[in-house]
Parts: structure tokens; sequence; C-alpha cells
């Protein structure tokens, strides 16, 4: 809400902590996370307890590659309210990012229990056995589970196509990232893991970025 609507709109009270969040996730929006952390930081220090703001605060850090200050705000997201999926899950991804994959599950899985019909999560928890190399069939599982929830997001059948050639099913997981691709033609990542499964393209050391998601937005 800007001073200008509140001055129009006599009786309306401006939450300075509402306003604060609305401008940074409007700078966040408009692909600019530096600018969005700078005008959330004062917002966070006159009200430390919005989980709100540390939830932004979090999705913003992962976004400038600050994997440890992501976790920090997500964990102060997760110390006052302890159920926030979005926090929990935003945790796993910055504790993947750090390496520390027996954490990242943990999270991930909690994000699932505290929010169990959004395949946000279930995705999570895919990407996070992923990447710590192990249970590719509850991989697997995730994927399939966030499709069932929403099967028109062609980022889960990429992951589904990760999860099933980590696998060794092959031809399955070229037929899921077909289905991505025929639904997002234009993603270089899911153009390139089909190459790499064709045989047409090396293999690229880690994971690219676009391998997750930023939740409530694609990172790109």
């Amino acid at each position: 809400m800007s001073s200008d609507f509140a001055q129009s709109a006599p009786g309306v009270v401006s939450n300075p902590t509402e306003t604060g969040i609305a401008r940074a996730t409007a700078s966040f929006e408009r692909m600019d996370p530096a600018e969005a952390a700078r005008t959330l930081e004062p917002v966070l220090a006159a009200d430390p307890a919005s989980v709100a703001g540390w939830n932004l605060m979090a999705r913003l850090r992962l976004a400038l590659d600050d994997n440890q200050g992501a976790l920090e705000a997500a964990n102060r997201a997760i110390a006052l309210a302890p159920d926030s999926p979005g926090a929990l899950a935003t945790a796993s991804r910055a504790l993947s990012l750090l390496g520390k994959h027996e954490d990242a599950v943990t999270m991930a899985y909690r994000a699932v229990i505290a929010e169990p019909k959004n395949p946000l999560w279930h995705d999570r928890v895919a990407w996070a056995l992923l990447a710590a190399d192990r249970q590719f069939a509850d991989a697997e599982q995730a994927a399939r589970t966030a499709i069932g929830l929403d099967p028109n997001e062609p980022h889960y059948y990429f992951t589904h196509g990760v999860a099933l050639e980590a696998l060794g099913h092959t031809d399955q997981a070229r037929q899921a990232l077909l289905t991505s691709l025929r639904m997002e033609p234009e993603n270089p990542v899911a153009q390139h893991r089909l190459a790499v499964l064709n045989g047409e393209a090396a293999r690229e050391p880690t994971p690219t970025k676009r391998s997750f998601k930023l939740f409530g937005r694609k990172k790109t």
C-alpha cells in the first residue's frame, strides 16, 4: 500500500511492516533482489517478529547467492512459526546448497508434513534427495506426487525426468523431459538435460540453479 493510497482512503491505517514487505516484493518481482533486500532490512530491524518478512528475506538471500544468510533468515521465520512450510522449504534449499544434505532432507519433509497438498514441497523433497545423491526411488515418488497435485507445471516433469535418470530409467526420463519441454519449449536447462540424455551434449558437473524452484516464483 502506497502513502498516496493511504492518504486517499480515509480510515485505512497503513501497516509499516506490510508496506515495507510489499515494496520489497515489488523490487523482487522486478528482478532486483539486492534493492529488495535493502528495502526489507530496516523493516525487519523495526519488526523482527514478522514471519512474512523473514520468509521473504530468506528467498532474497537465495537469489543473491547468500546461502548462509538465507538459512539464517529462514531459521528466524521457523523460530517464530515452526510449521511455516515456506520457511522450512527455503531452509531445505539453502541447506542443500551448503552441502548439509541430511538436514536439507529433514526440512523438506517437515514442509510436506506442514502442507501436504502443496506440490512445491514435494518437489523440494525430490531435489533434496537428488542433491544428497541417495534414495532416488523416494525422489521419483516425490516428483510424481508433485505432478499429481499440479499436472500443468513443467518444472515437476523436469524433476521427474532427473529422478528417473538417476534410477537408470533412461527411456522414461526422456519422456518426462519431453513432456516438460512440450509445456515449456524454451527452457534451456531441460533442453540441455535432454541433449545429455541423448548423448548430444556433455554433462554439467553440478546442477544449475534452474534445477531448483524458488517458492512462489521460478529462478531463471
